[in-house]
């Protein structure tokens, strides 16, 4: 089956893509490179030369970067409709700035820069894709810093629980995060110790419960009250 095919059956709306026409929207995933992933495995590295972006069509990934003293720290999982390696797009030759990892078995489609490049040269249009994820990006990076330096860790822990719980979300009724209390102190720039009294006291409010690897939101809507103050 050619890439055009593949792309043409998945479903994932992904919002960077909803200000294109269906032709153009179309012709842009005509150009991806499907690649499925098993659990665990790494899609890139830090420092790898950066050839394509790429949009998750299914499955969950963590995303890690590099610290000063050699050790990395997640900084977010990124589910279907996300995407990473939006700078390959800018420039022929860049480097990826984290290290993508498949926390479960996942697919993506690969969009190579020449390639969106000269697609842009006949649809203009198609140019608003990469506005748009650059202007997405900016925001993002905004709201890290200020969150960074005017919210308390509690806070940062119920918005990354209330994120992941959007991403893990299968239906209603409790959604269960696969991840390490470890891994959510990474995501919300905190310890292990104080991330779990952070837990600790949301499972005695009833809306989360503690097990081994996992943590359960039990009331979404609990979660994204306090998450929203």
């Amino acid at each position: 089956m050619d890439r055009r095919a593949v792309a043409a059956q998945v479903s994932v709306d992904w919002p960077l893509l909803r200000s294109l026409s269906p032709g153009e929207r179309g012709d842009l995933l005509g150009l991806a490179r499907p690649r499925a992933f098993a659990r665990g495995d790494v899609l890139c590295r830090d420092g790898d030369r950066a050839d394509s972006l790429c949009l998750v069509a299914s499955g969950r990934l963590a995303v890690s970067v590099s610290l000063p003293s050699g050790a990395t720290t997640m900084v977010r999982v990124l589910g279907a409709g996300d995407y990473f390696g939006e700078l390959a797009l800018l420039r022929a030759s860049t480097r990826r700035t984290a290290t993508v990892q498949a926390l479960e078995p996942a697919v993506t489609l690969a969009i190579g820069g020449s390639a969106f490049r000269s697609l842009c040269a006949s649809r203009p249009r198609v140019e608003r894709a990469l506005t748009t994820i650059l202007a997405n990006q900016v925001d993002s990076l905004t709201t890290q810093l200020l969150e960074a330096l005017y919210e308390g860790l509690d806070v940062r822990v119920h918005r990354r629980l209330a994120e992941l719980a959007a991403i893990y979300r299968t239906g209603g009724g409790p959604v269960e995060l696969p991840l390490t209390q470890a891994q959510l102190a990474e995501l919300a720039g905190g310890t292990r110790p104080t991330v779990n009294q952070i837990l600790q006291r949301l499972e005695a409010q009833g809306v989360v419960a503690l097990g081994r690897g996992k943590v359960t939101v039990l009331d979404l809507a609990a979660l994204e009250r306090v998450a929203a103050r």
